[in-house]
């Protein structure tokens, strides 16, 4: 648990936002970058604006990899609409992120090693696939013999954060629908998120 908790704080520093918004996070008491020289910050190119903005959307989802982060940037265009919100549409569908919005976990670096372990079922059916899509209407459930681990029952009861409205979730059951995919305003972001200067990155 040390390691998922040390992977969820380096990247708030790295980056200069408290990406989940844990009320922890070392951004809240040292707001630069670390390293010797991480009080000095320059003045930003678009270039640097867009990369910083792809690194941080990347790493809120569970630092995805570029290659899977790029397939998804890919299908976000080839979508009719807005390719920004095509993206974080994608992005939101993934079911690591899901069991971690629904709260059955601490975090979404959490939430993964919970569904590789085989915590979790969608529609019934045991998944162990993190990056696994999920549709309008598929139901995550904590299979019944994790329902009483300690992680699971102190993030369900934990007040630190809110579930999402496109999450019916029973705290009880350990159940939640996925209502519907949410637009980038529906989606609860602790740090600012751009990405619009994300598909620009990729379009360049």
């Amino acid at each position: 648990m040390k390691s998922i908790v040390t992977a969820k704080k380096k990247p708030s520093r790295r980056y200069g936002v408290n990406l989940w918004g844990d009320a922890n996070s070392p951004i809240n008491k040292r707001n630069y970058a670390p390293g010797q020289h991480g009080q000095r910050r320059k003045k930003t190119s678009d270039y640097g604006a867009q990369l910083s903005a792809k690194q941080r959307l990347k790493t809120y989802y569970g630092n995805i990899s570029e290659k899977q982060f790029h397939k998804y940037y890919e299908e976000a265009i080839r979508r009719t609409g807005d390719s920004a919100e095509n993206l974080v549409g994608l992005l939101e569908s993934r079911l690591d992120n899901l069991v971690y919005k629904a709260k059955f976990v601490p975090t979404v670096f959490a939430s993964r090693q919970f569904i590789n372990h085989g915590h979790v079922t969608v529609n019934g059916k045991k998944v162990n696939i993190p990056s696994y899509m999920l549709k309008t209407g598929d139901v995550i459930e904590v299979r019944e013999k994790s329902k009483t681990m300690a992680m699971v029952l102190a993030s369900v009861e934990s007040n630190t954060r809110e579930t999402p409205d496109y999450l019916e979730v029973d705290s009880k059951k350990l159940t939640a629908k996925y209502t519907f995919v949410p637009k980038f305003a529906d989606i609860p972001y602790a740090a600012l998120m751009e990405p619009n200067l994300v598909i620009e990155f990729y379009s360049r």
